[in-house]
């Protein structure tokens, strides 16, 4: 995949930041301040990655996810001061991979970049055996253990974890989860998926604080933690 990162924001200082931040990590970086631009560029350059601001002054940046989602594979990272809940979800759900909030931690910023390149960079399709810590996660035995102990899980509780496990550093919404592992119920509920994710922590993680191995994104959904 390729190494070159599409900037598209309207704020200038942003746009440096950003090219400064992932310039030091080894990328190529071209950059867009309107929408028009940012599509022209896009096919222009194949870039292997999108950081996509949301307040753009041609066209709002959701309308842009689903058009750039088409037009090719990169990793979409939508970045932006809104930290709605309905803007987070509505960006994963048109393709979005990510959502970071302004102001961010370039840190968190590049490491959620490199979680997401690896994902697509593989083909979007999940490893067999997914590993984080000690815990392992056999998605074709559908076998969880935990260092040389068997984990035994729920029905349910597998088909949550296996959904967060082929999406491991991602987040996934509630709606995604919930259409994943109640499929064959008519009426699945938030509160049901809230009481497996308490029941899969106590079984996952070892002694420590909580969300060490399911991070909670508020209103949006849950994320399985990769290793660094």
């Amino acid at each position: 995949m390729s190494d070159t990162v599409l900037v598209i924001d309207d704020e200038q200082p942003i746009r440096r930041l950003l090219r400064n931040t992932l310039e030091r990590a080894g990328y190529r970086v071209v950059e867009a301040m309107n929408a028009a631009d940012a599509l022209v560029r896009f096919r222009g350059e194949a870039p292997g990655a999108v950081l996509l601001d949301l307040g753009l002054p041609d066209r709002d940046g959701l309308e842009l996810v689903p058009l750039l989602r088409k037009a090719g594979e990169a990793v979409i990272l939508v970045i932006s001061a809104r930290d709605a809940t309905d803007q987070k979800v509505a960006a994963l759900d048109l393709g979005a991979d990510d959502y970071v909030t302004k102001p961010f931690d370039t840190e968190e910023l590049l490491a959620r970049l490199r979680v997401a390149l690896r994902h697509r960079g593989a083909g979007g399709a999940p490893a067999k055996i997914v590993r984080r810590g000690d815990l392992e996660i056999d998605l074709d035995a559908r076998q969880v253990r935990r260092g040389d102990e068997e984990l035994h899980l729920t029905r349910k509780e597998y088909d949550v974890l296996a959904m967060l496990a082929r999406n491991i550093g991602r987040v996934v919404t509630h709606d995604r989860i919930l259409a994943a592992a109640w499929s064959r119920e008519e009426d699945p509920r938030i509160e049901y998926l809230r009481i497996v994710v308490r029941n899969l922590r106590q079984k996952l993680e070892a002694p420590g604080p909580v969300g060490s191995v399911i991070a909670n994104e508020l209103g949006v959904g849950y994320r399985l933690l990769s290793d660094g």
